[in-house]
């Protein structure tokens, strides 16, 4: 993706917290800074999503749940896009929140699918490659 360079005028406390953000997760300052701009602007064009930070980075969930975002696509991709089976397979979820996911994957198709194919990729070698504490032989120690 292309980036533009902008000038901005923050307030003094905005720029002390982001410096501080970026301290603690080794990220620079712009790039930061960047992240959480992109993130206010998903979240402000997509209510009912909120972002958390796991393993694998920071992901979009469906507020109010667990669920990440492409949890429930790649749900709805395997019911053949079917809508209301969709609604059948997470009947806790309200209609708005699994609306809210719809309507960020139709805004940003790319990550979600990204996060979806990483998640097929996974074997259960590559599990325990990267989550060593998990194998048996962890227990036996």
């Amino acid at each position: 993706m292309s980036s533009i360079q902008k000038s901005l005028r923050l307030p003094e406390e905005t720029v002390k917290e982001v410096e501080s953000l970026a301290s603690s997760t080794g990220k620079d300052f712009s790039g930061l800074a960047r992240d959480l701009l992109e993130e206010a602007v998903k979240l402000r064009r997509c209510p009912g999503i909120t972002f958390a930070d796991g393993p694998a980075g920071r992901r979009a969930r469906i507020a109010g749940t667990g669920i990440e975002v492409w949890e429930l696509i790649a749900a709805f991709k395997g019911l053949e896009e079917d809508y209301e089976k969709l609604k059948q397979a997470y009947h806790w979820l309200s209609e708005q929140q699994i609306r809210a996911a719809l309507s960020f994957y139709a805004l940003y198709p790319m990550e979600i699918d990204t996060r979806i194919a990483s998640n097929e990729e996974m074997t259960e070698d590559k599990v325990r490659k990267r989550f060593p504490f998990l194998s048996k032989q962890a227990d036996k120690r």
